[in-house]
């Protein structure tokens, strides 16, 4: 199993650690609930650098990125962040992955931890004009600093004023001391907040910068479980379980950044299906009843019979109820749709909503 080079500071704050992607990365500190309402309403600091990242640079680098993607990544320019997916050959995605565009002739590609050789050997598959690529993930640490808090916390670690710069973009700065950190106004929550990139050698350093800075804000290491429970409050797609190799970034509402302007991997066929319309499509739903929906439970009708698979699920600690996300037969997508899920042989009520579930 791998670390990253902050996992026996981890270690040393008591996190409760596990495997997760080939890593031994923390689930959690002093709780999941009080991690969660810690980024809500403040500033929290997830140690991501699980994440992959390549480096694409040449003449060409664009026109792979074209080819390989879905979005358009014509639209960039430098400084700018786009959300984009690797559609497969058959329908489904490779992964989900964030686009840089650093100058005209490089980009930064990051991609999700346990797709990192996947995805390498995908892209470099169609690596047809000699685009230099370099796989970055070993030597790169990536921390997310999210929540309302965030740019009041770092401001003193950086002459980057963070208070301006808009969402999905990103600049290469001075850091707590380090140079050429990449400062992203990202994240994977929905409250707001930074994602910074830099060499592995710093990483102690910058951690410590951080938490020193955010003591007036009571900032607070967070782990992989508020993540996935912060995500899901805003619906956002986990690969592996709302999206995968089967599921097509139409099916799962991912339209908005399929761009048919050019030709891409599988480009017709996706737009054969969006024109023809979808058989089932990923939704979200909160439970009426009491039950916790989990991955992979049956969605059923009122009769029982089967019409879905739950993706993900949980209870929302900032809504106070149990939520989900899953694929259903279009005939049930509709908002307000009473839908039930199969928990231990029992029907419990629930219905659809609109994401996100937190507003």
């Amino acid at each position: 199993m791998k670390n990253t080079a902050l996992t026996n500071k981890h270690i040393s704050l008591g996190a409760k650690m596990v495997p997760f992607a080939g890593y031994n990365m923390p689930v959690q500190y002093e709780g999941i609930n009080a991690e969660h309402a810690a980024v809500r309403n403040s500033v929290g600091v997830f140690d991501v650098s699980h994440m992959g990242e390549f480096i694409l640079k040449g003449e060409n680098a664009l026109d792979l990125i074209q080819r390989v993607t879905s979005n358009d990544a014509s639209k960039l320019y430098d400084g700018k962040v786009q959300y984009s997916c690797l559609p497969n050959e058959n329908g489904g995605i490779v992964d989900d992955l964030l686009v840089y565009r650093i100058d005209e002739l490089t980009y930064m590609l990051v991609v999700n931890a346990s797709n990192i050789e996947k995805d390498w050997n995908w892209i470099q598959k169609f690596n047809t004009r000699g685009v230099e690529m370099h796989n970055i993930s070993d030597k790169t640490s990536l921390l997310a600093i999210q929540g309302p808090k965030a740019a009041e916390a770092l401001q003193s670690l950086t002459d980057v004023d963070l208070a301006s710069m808009d969402y999905y973009n990103f600049v290469k700065g001075k850091f707590a001391g380090v140079d050429n950190v990449l400062i992203s106004a990202t994240g994977y929550t929905g409250a707001g907040g930074f994602e910074i990139y830099f060499d592995n050698e710093h990483a102690d350093a910058i951690w410590n910068a951080i938490f020193e800075a955010g003591k007036p804000f009571n900032i607070k290491p967070i782990g992989l479980g508020a993540r996935d429970t912060l995500r899901l409050e805003m619906g956002f797609c986990l690969y592996g379980n709302d999206i995968d190799d089967h599921t097509s970034p139409i099916e799962a509402g991912l339209g908005w950044i399929t761009k048919f302007s050019k030709i891409f991997t599988n480009s017709e066929a996706l737009l054969a299906q969006k024109e023809a319309g979808v058989a089932r499509k990923l939704v979200g739903f909160e439970m009426i009843d009491r039950g916790i929906p989990r991955h992979d439970y049956e969605i059923v009708d009122g009769e029982g019979n089967v019409i879905g698979k739950v993706t993900s699920g949980t209870q929302s600690p900032s809504l106070q109820k149990a939520i989900g996300m899953g694929y259903i037969d279009k005939a049930f997508a509709k908002e307000g749709t009473e839908i039930f899920i199969h928990i231990r042989s029992q029907k419990i009520l629930a219905k659809i909503v609109k994401f996100p579930f937190y507003k």
